[in-house]
C-alpha cells in the first residue's frame, strides 16, 4: 500500500487547518498588532512542518506508484512469455496497454535484471522464451548464422537481426 499518497494529503489539510485555527485566534483574541503577529507567527511555525512533511510524502507516493506501475507492467510482460512461451511484441503492446518501444525498454530491463532469458528478432516481432541451459548460445535459433556479443546478456545475429537475451 502507498501510505505517501493517502497520509501526504491528509498532512497538508491538517497543517492548513492548524493555520487557520492560529490565525482566528489570533485575530479574534489580540488587541494589538503585535498579539496578532505573534498568533499567526506560531500558528505557522507548528502548521509549516505538517504541510511540508504532508507534500513530501505525496510526490514520494506518486513516485512510488509510477514505479509499481512500471514493475507490475513488466512482471505481466513475463508472465505473458514464461506461460505462453512465444508472444508478439504488437500484441503484448496492446495487452500491456503501452507502444512497442515501450515493451522493448521493459525487455531489456528484465534481462538486465537477470530475469529473462529468450530471443527476439524485431522484424518479425515474436518474443520467444527459451531456457539458457537449451539454447545454443553461439548459433542463432532463427538462421543459424554466427552470434555476436550486443552487451550484457544480449547476443545478436548479424544477419537476421534476432536479439537473444541470456540470464545469469
Amino acid at each position: 500500500m502507498n501510505i505517501g499518497k493517502v497520509l501526504g494529503p491528509i498532512l497538508v489539510v491538517v497543517g492548513l487547518i492548524i493555520c487557520l485555527l492560529a490565525a482566528a485566534v489570533s485575530v479574534a483574541s489580540a488587541r494589538e498588532i503585535g498579539g496578532r503577529l505573534l498568533g499567526a507567527a506560531l500558528g505557522a511555525i507548528i502548521a509549516i512542518p505538517f504541510v511540508g512533511v504532508g507534500v513530501f510524502m505525496l510526490i514520494r507516493g506518486q513516485k512510488e506508484a509510477g514505479e509499481m506501475a512500471v514493475a507490475q507492467r513488466q512482471k505481466r510482460l513475463l508472465g505473458m512469455v514464461r506461460a505462453q512461451g512465444r508472444v508478439n511484441v504488437a500484441d503484448a503492446a496492446l495487452e500491456l496497454k503501452v507502444n512497442r518501444d515501450q515493451v522493448k525498454s521493459d525487455i531489456y530491463d528484465l534481462v538486465n535484471k537477470g530475469l529473462f532469458t529468450g530471443y527476439i528478432n524485431w522484424n518479425d516481432g515474436d518474443l520467444i522464451s527459451a531456457d539458457a541451459a537449451q539454447m545454443a548460445t553461439n548459433k542463432c535459433p532463427r538462421c543459424a548464422g554466427e552470434l555476436e556479443l550486443a552487451g550484457k546478456g544480449v547476443v545478436r545475429c548479424p544477419y537476421c537481426g534476432t536479439e537473444i537475451f541470456l540470464s545469469g
